[in-house]
């Protein structure tokens, strides 16, 4: 339970950063990084949902600001609403360009960065596991 409630908080603090900085949460920046780094030519919305770990219906609520604010374009697939595919624009390849120094600046200030190299590995080990 531990472990749910560190990664909440984790979460939470990217979210602020995030959200101080740029204007988007840590879900947008990850449906952004999926779009840019999984899916260039555009993907329709139930495969970036699967991709981020988000419902399909979360991820068209999130598309719908993010689209509004320019980063992302939608292109019709035809008579099928659900063949809809996001497309990262370079207005969100440059967000997503100004976003790595949020991140990285919110992820040295974890604690665990002021612990020895060893300390760190094994917690990588550790949650490299956890994702099997």
């Amino acid at each position: 339970m531990q472990f749910l409630e560190t990664a909440h908080a984790l979460q939470r603090d990217l979210d602020n950063a995030l959200s101080l900085a740029r204007g988007i949460s840590f879900s947008e920046y990850r449906i952004l990084r999926a779009l840019a780094n999984v899916y260039s030519g555009g993907a329709p919305r139930i495969d970036l949902a699967r991709a981020v770990g988000l419902t399909p219906s979360a991820v068209t609520r999130a598309l719908k600001p993010l689209e509004k604010l320019g980063y992302v374009t939608t292109e019709k697939g035809g008579r099928d609403a659900r063949q809809s595919r996001a497309v990262l624009t370079t207005g969100g390849r440059t967000l997503l360009d100004d976003t790595q120094g949020v991140l990285r600046d919110t992820l040295m200030s974890l604690p665990i960065n002021q612990r020895g190299m060893d300390d760190i590995e094994l917690f990588r080990a550790c949650l490299g596991e956890c994702r099997r």
